[in-house]
């Protein structure tokens, strides 16, 4: 199963990760659909954070360093409301494959 994106089908990992990023607002919007998520400001402030931490670092971050960050953005945010933004599988997993960013492998893999 992979995704349509921009009429060209892109391939993705057993847990329907791309392989490769996909920077392209459509690619958000075509993965959000296929997670059931119906996306507001919050989502893309989210979204968008995932994206630039992994063209600047190659990698996104952790949970701890990913709410660490959030406490400036989103002030009022905390870890309940990620996880409703994210119910599936969390922020640190949900968020980067929304995001159309390869899966990320954290301290013991995910």
């Amino acid at each position: 199963m992979g995704y349509t994106i921009n009429g060209e089908e892109k391939e993705v990992d057993a847990d329907g990760y791309l392989l490769e990023p996909d920077f392209s607002d459509e690619a958000v919007q075509v993965i959000a659909a296929a997670e059931g998520l119906v996306l507001n400001d919050d989502h893309w402030t989210i979204i968008n954070y995932m994206r630039d931490k992994y063209r600047d670092d190659g990698h996104t971050p952790n949970f701890r360093n990913f709410m660490k960050d959030m406490a400036e953005l989103m002030p009022a945010a905390d870890s309940k409301l990620m996880y409703d933004l994210f119910p599936k599988d969390g922020p640190a997993k949900q968020a980067v494959k929304v995001a159309g960013l390869p899966k990320p492998f954290g301290k013991g893999g995910y």
